[in-house]
């Protein structure tokens, strides 16, 4: 059984306004063994689509190496325009040593309402994957109910639209659950209708521009 451990902690600072929220990086990010094309931060993984969304959306004209430099180009956007990270889940076991969120067992969640308590300034989370099964915003419903906190609906339609109140105040947060950074999420946004209007009406549209399309309003 492998431990798969997050091997970062949250990157928050105090005027952090916008939190991202997934799950897990892949194993290699535990172990050690990145590959050359990796950086060793917060959704460094070179199979991974968030930083190329945000490349796109910013021109941020980014590295995709494992160097001191790749990682300081994505602190200091993040520091730039209050984006903070958390993934919800501090530990998990698995069977097979894969990246897969359907793998996890045993998942030790981190204290994202702690978290949110600590920053004051934080008013939005922006989830990278939905409420499928050990998906963050799967786990964030779970982690909430323990505060016996609703999670109200704002809107249903893809990225679906969440809000709540922090327990013991008046403070709402607005959650956004967004298409998954990954290429394992490919295939349900090719099924999704509203790609595929998007794809009728421009055919050279793929699902990284879908993603782009998607996530600029809220970063």
């Amino acid at each position: 059984m492998f431990l798969h451990t997050h091997p970062y902690p949250p990157f928050i600072f105090d005027s952090t306004t916008k939190l991202i929220v997934g799950t897990l990086p892949p194993p290699r990010f535990t172990t050690g063994d990145l590959k050359a094309d990796d950086v060793n931060f917060c959704y460094g993984s070179r199979d991974g689509q968030l930083w190329p969304i945000l490349n796109t959306i910013f021109n941020l004209d980014l590295k995709y190496e494992t160097t001191e430099e790749a990682i300081t180009q994505r602190k200091q956007f993040l520091i730039n325009r209050g984006i903070g990270i958390c993934d919800i889940v501090a530990l998990a076991k698995r069977e097979k040593v894969d990246a897969s969120d359907i793998g996890m067992l045993d998942v030790e969640l981190r204290d994202v309402i702690g978290v949110l308590i600590k920053y004051p300034k934080i008013d939005t989370l922006l989830f990278t994957g939905g409420n499928s099964k050990n998906g963050p915003e799967y786990f964030f419903r779970k982690h909430l109910a323990t505060y016996n906190t609703k999670f109200e609906v704002v809107s249903n339609e893809v990225p679906r639209i969440h809000q709540f109140i922090i327990p013991n105040s008046k403070r709402l947060i607005k959650t956004v659950s967004l298409t998954a950074p990954s290429g394992a999420a490919n295939r349900a946004v090719g099924s999704l209708q509203k790609y595929k209007e998007m794809k009728a009406k421009n055919p050279s549209m793929n699902t990284i521009d879908f993603r782009v399309d998607q996530y600029r309003p809220y970063f």
